[in-house]
């Protein structure tokens, strides 16, 4: 064999040895992950449904990786700060999204909607799991008077379009609830948007500025058990363990039902063996009966879904909800 071949063949032996290598410290970066902090942005405002469950959620995180997960609430158009902030994060795991329904229910285009929503999967990024649903629950002021989902909408048929109700936004799930809440009982209502959520609108609802507010019951819990505000109803199919004194919509609306969801999901291009090693550390938390219980306490229900089928889900919901977005465009709301 002649010396260049035999150069050649060295060489390649050589390059083979390197590749090999780094391939090897890849694969070993990512199976010791993490190996620092994981910041987590979330879609909404401290102190709201979504912020409580991610803190929760993010504490048994970091317990079990041995790191601290941050916590980084990024409120405000429908959802689309917060997408766009984990969307440019670098994709390398240590920027995780956990992105609630609304984020994907905006309709493109619409008026006062982001120009980056809805978030689309897979188009926009990789998912890696499903982590709970939560009813919502429509509360009123105690000065309004209003004791029940019937009184509601008698007071409405009455007053057309004055009874006033505080959303998280213009086209986030509770305005959209509210909307369909609207087309199924024949009344109008007024929408009062506040982007911090809850938080943000619990002061006029407390003085009866605002008559009605509507969130998932861990944003509501504690001024519900504070009796500040009065519970009408949640919007889950039966009545919730541990709050079986509370009606739901559908005993006054029939077969009214409306779950808040939310996904983590991270930006695209994260390795794979990294997603999957985060849904399966996400499973893991969901399961810890530790956190089940103080979900449960928030009206809450972790259920785990691999990426695949994460992703199915929100399409279907998508195609759902894609009439009553359609008919809030149509009216220009």
């Amino acid at each position: 064999m002649k010396r260049r071949d035999l150069l050649a063949i060295g060489s390649l032996a050589l390059l083979a040895r390197f590749s090999s290598a780094g391939l090897a410290g890849e694969a070993h970066a990512q199976s010791a992950y993490p190996n620092r902090p994981v910041r987590m942005v979330l879609d909404s405002a401290v102190g709201s449904a979504n912020d409580v469950m991610g803190r929760i959620l993010g504490d048994k995180l970091g317990q079990n990786w041995g790191q601290q997960v941050i916590i980084l609430n990024h409120p405000g158009a429908g959802g689309g700060i917060s997408a766009r902030v984990a969307a440019s994060a670098p994709a390398d795991g240590y920027t995780l999204y956990i992105a609630a329904t609304s984020t994907f229910l905006a309709l493109h285009g619409g008026r006062g909607v982001a120009p980056n929503l809805p978030v689309e999967l897979p188009r926009d990024f990789a998912t890696i799991g499903f982590v709970l649903q939560q009813p919502l629950l429509i509360a009123a002021s105690l000065k309004s008077g209003i004791n029940s989902i019937a009184e509601l909408i008698e007071r409405a048929k009455e007053k057309p379009n004055q009874l006033s109700y505080a959303s998280t936004g213009r086209g986030r799930l509770t305005h959209l609830t509210m909307e369909l809440l609207q087309v199924r009982a024949g009344v109008k209502l007024r929408l009062v948007p506040y982007a911090g959520g809850p938080t943000e609108a619990m002061p006029d609802v407390i003085s009866d500025r605002v008559d009605l507010v509507l969130d998932a019951y861990a944003g509501l819990a504690g001024a519900v058990q504070g009796g500040l505000i009065k519970p009408l109803a949640s919007t889950w199919s039966e009545r919730l363990p541990g709050l079986e004194d509370m009606p739901t919509v559908a005993e006054t609306v029939p077969d009214f039902y409306v779950g808040a969801w939310s996904v983590m999901l991270a930006p695209l291009g994260t390795p794979d063996t990294i997603i999957r090693k985060v849904n399966a550390d996400l499973h893991t938390a969901l399961d810890d009966a530790d956190v089940r219980a103080k979900f449960a306490a928030n009206g809450s229900f972790p259920h785990p879904m691999g990426p695949e089928e994460t992703t199915a889900f929100v399409q279907s919901q998508q195609k759902i909800w894609r009439p009553i977005l359609e008919k809030i465009a149509r009216e220009g709301e």
